[in-house]
């Protein structure tokens, strides 16, 4: 919102001085004495940003408390930064003058001209002070003391960063005679007959009216006399109207002229309305494809950069993000006018979470202690009222993992008295006691199938509590922990979220990582996580764990996500192609639809064709003719569709694909016959061939094709991912038994990190049996196993072809019987020139892939470099997986390298491929990618099948149709030279 009113900007370098404890002198208020000697800090920051120096350091924790769980308490040892700012007024216009901090962390206290103005709690929250006896002409002294430490602490444990400091704006007020207090324009949407209405609030003095609300666009103007005519009909019809939708988010100019102040704001008409379990917009039902959205930057903290957070939104709009949860707390006021403007719903959250008190099983919890209750209250009023306009608000949330209790129904109660326009949210209140809406974090699919079922156990619930339970609409507000590699299992929510009407989507989280940046570390930028500042208590990288990296680069999750809620969905049928439309509001005219046919060399054939589908309805087209004959003409073609932007839009330009879609059944020659080895290799034998030279006492590669090549060893190994070793940790955070949990599926055993390691495939060791040859084949048998381990694998490695310019290289894999763990992966691994560092591949991609994140990748020809080929996280681990391999190329700058192509095999499943500097092992034991050795190799490991990813840092295990499981397998490939 604008007015015309007065503002002073006290943003800039204000006097710091920080002291270990609250008790500090008080001798820096004094405006006749200068302050004492400290330093220099910027407003808004925090102050222990950047790290380091005598300003301590950030602290990252989940859900325990830096400080003792002694509420309403705190330690002596309470960081306390004091602030100082001079600045002058000269013909100020403010019969009255508010003082505005938009957010301290965590309680402070403020002092102007030397007088006491009052103190505040609630670190996220806007807060105003009347100055208006306090300030005059001339020069004035701003001070504040700001502790690190307070009651609001045990109210705001948020995963997350703990960041002290004014780190929001802080903005002097003019309030001139006849100015309004507070306006709130309530737009609503009539589906039925499309018009809008507005109903005015106004918080103001007899002497701001006359009144005049305008919306120029609309040519309605309507004058409230006085204060009586606006209680007397503060409602009127504007006609007909474009409603607001995350999809079409029209907004409209609003002035609104009072006596002594003009303010400008920009409304959206649209209504929230719950019909039995379904929750409309505008009349239609709402599907969320959101994300858990912190407010974090890898350098600044939480301090607002307009740029960056537009950035981020563009970003959401491109990958079909269509919601956002703001948690868990209220954004920088400019993120929800960026919402209003780019057009996405938004769940708002207040400032609050008592997660610590989980661990003494929410003994003494705030959330039930009605000694609580005027904090709790405060804060949920101070969210909505300064958040009321936004047409990008459909939910309120009570805030996030804070037990049940007395003070929770009390916030739902006083916001749906003040607010009946929008429903009440939180996860908390399982049986449905105090909310509008029925809300879950990291259930399973299997989970909500029962949710959407007419009967079955709900968690939490008794019969009578899940019959209420199931009269709502349900979401998930958190949902596919995306830390690290992943997450996979999106499809499978999808797939039942779109089965069920009862079920509104959800909300991955989150969106972003949350390292921050510290000084590079041999020459390569370093993202810090918890335990990197020498903090006491800390959660490791469980802050790392959203849908792009740290500097708001995209990681293949967040492709993978784009592609799953897409809002126009794709099906081959026979000769017939599906065409689903899940948007909200909009029909699929703004998108041109291509089909093609396509293969390694490229398109063979494509053509748009015309398809108009309403919102929410499906219809097929046949597949044109000359597309159908030229796939089936080739070798190896596919078919594709895409649905692009037709025109230019506010977050993207024409040509962007919102959706695509393929089918693709390659072909699948059989294994050769197998061969007579009738001569046994003895150490020191000549192992030369024209395609490949070996060591005859291994059998292992010294050369390949006049390259120096290690291997192929079988591995099944990769570095664990962070939903491998995840142990599901949010399962447990509910309180019911685990057999109870067990029983819902949430929690399938041991992490598979420490299956995987138990059983030893992490120091696998191989015995060469035989080495054996014939005129242009070799044949190499081995033992695979591990220390302490009896279950071992019989390998056979055969060369053929080895007097042609292109070598086949087949091995067979037999496991003994007994073994009862996944396997992380098998295939082969082989060592090369570190000089070949180009790819370019035929298959999936062009992002990473595994068999439950693989929608986001499309078969075709893609290139990378190696150094960007895989994703580099802040702790090393798996990725970079390209599935459907058809082919891969790898070269030098000189374009000399070796061709790979996928060979016969025993399944129809293509095989896969990783290209990295380093091996599995090497990721596996660092915790940072500093810590990487120099790389003199490069690793490529040949994968004839890779375990699934999931979701299990917080969420399920890998679906079972995506586990690998130990078994025999026959694959190949073979070898070219290229240059």
């Amino acid at each position: 919102m604008q007015t015309d009113a007065a503002a002073v900007d006290l943003a800039g370098t204000w006097w710091f001085r920080l002291s270990p404890r609250a008790d500090a002198p008080l001798d820096f208020i004094d405006p006749e004495a200068a302050p004492p000697a400290a330093g220099e800090i910027a407003v808004p920051s925090h102050w222990v940003l950047p790290s380091g120096g005598d300003r301590g350091n950030p602290i990252y924790t989940n859900i325990q408390l830096p400080i003792p769980l002694d509420p309403p308490h705190v330690p002596d040892e309470n960081p306390t930064g004091d602030y100082r700012r001079d600045f002058v007024l000269s013909e100020w216009d403010g019969a009255r003058t508010l003082l505005r901090f938009d957010g301290v962390e965590s309680a402070f206290r403020v002092w102007l001209n030397g007088q006491e103005v009052g103190g505040s709690i609630g670190s996220r929250l806007v807060r105003e002070f009347d100055v208006t006896e306090m300030l005059h002409d001339g020069r004035n002294v701003l001070a504040v003391r700001v502790h690190q430490w307070s009651p609001g602490t045990y109210l705001e444990d948020q995963d997350q960063w703990w960041l002290p400091g004014i780190f929001r704006d802080v903005t002097l007020l003019a309030r001139p005679v006849g100015s309004v207090d507070d306006v709130w324009l309530q737009s609503d949407f009539d589906d039925d007959s499309g018009h809008g209405r507005v109903t005015v609030r106004l918080d103001a003095e007899d002497d701001a009216f006359p009144v005049t609300v305008r919306i120029p666009e609309l040519d309605v103007e309507s004058v409230f006399s006085d204060r009586a005519a606006l209680e007397a009909a503060p409602s009127f019809d504007v006609g007909q109207v474009d409603p607001w939708s995350a999809e079409s988010p029209r907004l409209y100019e609003a002035i609104v002229a009072s006596a002594g102040e003009t303010m400008l704001l920009r409304t959206g008409f649209r209504t929230v309305r719950i019909d039995g379990d379904r929750m409309l917009v505008n009349g239609r039902p709402l599907t969320f494809r959101g994300v858990n959205r912190h407010e974090f930057h890898h350098r600044l903290g939480r301090v607002f950069d307009e740029e960056a957070v537009r950035a981020d939104l563009l970003t959401m709009k491109r990958h079909n993000v269509n919601a956002i949860r703001t948690s868990h707390y209220p954004p920088h006021p400019r993120t929800l006018d960026l919402c209003d403007e780019l057009g996405l719903w938004v769940i708002l959250e207040c400032d609050l979470e008592t997660h610590a008190f989980f661990f003494v099983d929410w003994v003494g919890n705030p959330s039930d202690d009605p000694a609580w209750r005027a904090a709790y209250l405060d804060r949920m009023e101070r969210t909505v009222e300064r958040d009321k306009n936004h047409p990008s608000i459909i939910l309120w949330s009570l805030g996030n993992e804070s037990g049940t209790g007395q003070n929770l129904a009390a916030m739902s109660s006083w916001t749906a008295r003040r607010d009946p326009s929008r429903p009440v949210h939180y996860e908390g209140d399982y049986t449905g006691a105090y909310t509008d809406v029925y809300s879950r974090m990291y259930p399973t699919p299997h989970e909500l199938e029962t949710i959407a079922a007419e009967e079955g156990d709900i968690f939490g619930c008794a019969p009578a509590e899940a019959a209420r339970v199931r009269t709502r609409p349900m979401l998930m507000c958190e949902y596919g922990a995306a830390l690290g590699t992943g997450p996979g299992g999106l499809d499978w929510y999808d797939e039942v979220v779109d089965a069920h009407s009862r079920l509104h989507g959800g909300f991955i989280w989150e969106w972003r990582d949350h390292g921050l940046e510290v000084e590079p570390i041999d020459g390569g930028r370093h993202f810090a996580y918890g335990g990197d500042f020498g903090e006491e208590v800390h959660d490791g990288n469980f802050v790392i764990d959203g849908l792009v990296l740290s500097d708001g680069t995209p990681t293949a999750g967040l492709v993978e996500f784009a592609a799953i809620s897409a809002p126009v969905r794709f099906a081959f049928a026979g000769e017939t192609i599906e065409v689903r439309n899940r948007a909200h509001s909009l029909s699929t005219a703004p998108y041109v639809f291509t089909v093609s046919a396509e293969s390694a060399e490229g398109t063979l054939a494509a053509e748009e064709v015309t398809i108009d589908v309403p919102p929410g309805e499906t219809s097929a087209f046949a597949i044109p003719a000359r597309i159908a004959e030229a796939a089936s003409g080739a070798d190896d073609a596919w078919l594709s569709m895409t649905a692009a932007l037709r025109s230019d839009t506010a977050w993207a330009c024409a040509g962007h694909v919102v959706s695509r879609a393929q089918r693709s059944v390659p072909t699948r020659p059989p294994l050769p016959s197998p061969n007579s080895f009738p001569t046994v290799v003895r150490t020191g034998d000549d192992l030369s061939f024209t395609a490949a030279t070996f060591d005859a006492s291994t059998g292992g590669l010294v050369e390949l094709l006049g390259f120096p090549v290690e291997g192929p060893r079988v591995e099944l190994w990769r570095a664990p991912t962070d939903n491998d070793r995840g142990k599901g940790a949010g399962s447990f955070e509910l309180g019911a038994p685990e057999s109870t949990l067990r029983g819902l599926g949430r929690i399938p055993g041991e992490p598979s990190e420490k299956r995987w390691r138990d059983r030893g495939l992490n120091r696998l060791r191989h015995r060469v049996t035989s080495v054996s040859r014939s005129t242009d084949a070799v044949r190499i048998e081995s033992v695979v196993g591990a220390a302490d381990k009896a279950r071992q694998l019989r390998v056979a490695y055969e060369w053929l072809d080895l007097e042609a310019p292109s070598p086949l290289l087949v091995v067979d894999i037999l496991p003994d019987a007994g073994w009862d763990s996944s396997w992380p992966r098998v295939g082969v691994h082989l060592t090369l020139p570190a000089a070949l560092d180009n790819v370019s591949w035929v298959g999936a991609g062009p992002h990473e892939s595994y068999p439950d994140m693989a929608e986001g990748a499309w078969i075709g020809v893609h290139e990378r470099h190696i150094d960007v080929l895989n994703t580099m996280h802040a702790r090393p681990q798996e990725s970079g997986h390209r599935s459907n391999l058809r082919r891969v190329d790898i070269t030098d700058d000189a374009g000399h390298g070796l061709r790979v192509r996928t060979g016969p095999r025993r399944t129809a499943d293509l095989p896969g491929f990783v290209y990295s500097r380093w091996s599995a092992h090497e990721l596996d034991v660092a915790t940072h990618p500093f810590e990487l050795p120099s790389s003199t190799r490069n690793h490529l490991y040949l994968d004839d099948a890779v375990h699934g990813l999931g979701s299990r840092a917080c969420g399920p295990d890998v679906e079972p149709r995506h586990a690998l499981w130990p078994g025999a397998r026959t694959f190949s490939f073979r070898f070219e030279r290229l240059g």
